[in-house]
């Protein structure tokens, strides 16, 4: 009995195509667990040396004989953790809310208004989003003297202010991203319907905006969380200062206690991780929201 050289073909064919595949789906999820554990690496080191004391750090720095919660003890003692995490919140709030209304009312008009010159529609893009190649240590010395000419220096308006600008560049990056290919057919039917630009902003457009607005709320909260200089220079009262501060609280002028450093650490770390993880699925359908035209 003979089998029809198309038949064969058509038999090998399907198998043949999806061993490659398959190959090819097996080394990107060995590198995507690699890329993971040199990021995850890291954090969990922070952790160990958290847990031994500082003259260990040094001699041994994984070595797992001499774990101790003394870090932990001191770090709390020391710290005014309720109060830090007070100031840090309160700034988040005020700078992430206000930051998120302005770009989204800055990348509304952006993507829906019409200039009377293109040119000038570009022009104000281009200037908002330069702001993301402006560093951060750039802007230390002209924010601190406008701070203190306004006499809002040592208060939390002087890290709010710069917090919001700071902002706004990346922002209005993903928001024009997504209102772009946002369709404006529900506009349109909403305007027929006798809804005013609020009615279309606030019950047709920001409903479908949840996942852009949940990656800019928590990419936000955690660079107010982490940013130190913007802090270290505009905040004199220990009573203001925020979670960031915690870390440098454990260097001396001639001493280091890194135990504690390390303890203070992992315990600013451990609420962004906690807020990220559970909102992993919005940062990523964010980000990717705007990428692929259908």
């Amino acid at each position: 009995m003979t089998t029809h050289p198309a038949t064969s073909r058509r038999r090998t064919g399907p198998t043949t195509s999806r061993r490659p595949r398959k190959k090819g789906l097996i080394a990107a999820g060995i590198a995507a667990y690699l890329v993971t554990f040199l990021i995850v690496l890291p954090i969990l080191w922070i952790a160990l040396l958290s847990f031994q004391p500082s003259d260990t750090i040094l001699s041994d720095p994984f070595s797992v004989k001499t774990l101790t919660f003394e870090n932990y003890r001191n770090a709390i003692a020391a710290l005014p953790l309720v109060q830090m995490y007070k100031n840090t919140i309160i700034v988040a709030v005020i700078s992430v809310s206000v930051g998120a209304v302005v770009s989204f009312m800055a990348s509304y008009a952006l993507t829906r208004m019409v200039f009377r010159r293109r040119r000038a529609q570009s022009s104000v893009r281009f200037y908002l989003l330069a702001g993301l190649a402006v560093p951060v240590y750039v802007l230390l010395f002209p924010i601190y003297r406008l701070d203190l000419a306004l006499g809002i220096f040592g208060t939390y308006a002087a890290l709010i202010l710069p917090y919001i600008a700071v902002s706004i560049p990346f922002n209005t990056l993903l928001l024009t991203g997504f209102l772009r290919d946002f369709p404006a057919e529900l506009e349109e039917a909403a305007i027929m319907d006798g809804a005013g630009l609020f009615r279309i902003c606030w019950s047709v457009v920001l409903p479908t905006m949840r996942p852009v607005l949940a990656t800019i709320l928590i990419f936000n909260v955690v660079y107010v969380f982490n940013e130190f200089p913007f802090v270290s220079i505009l905040i004199n009262d220990p009573d203001l200062a925020t979670v960031s501060l915690a870390v440098s609280k454990f260097q001396g002028q001639y001493t280091v206690d890194y135990g504690g450093m390390m303890a203070a650490a992992t315990l600013v770390l451990l609420p962004q991780l906690a807020i990220y993880a559970f909102f992993q699925r919005h940062v990523i359908a964010g980000l990717t929201a705007g990428a692929v035209k259908g």
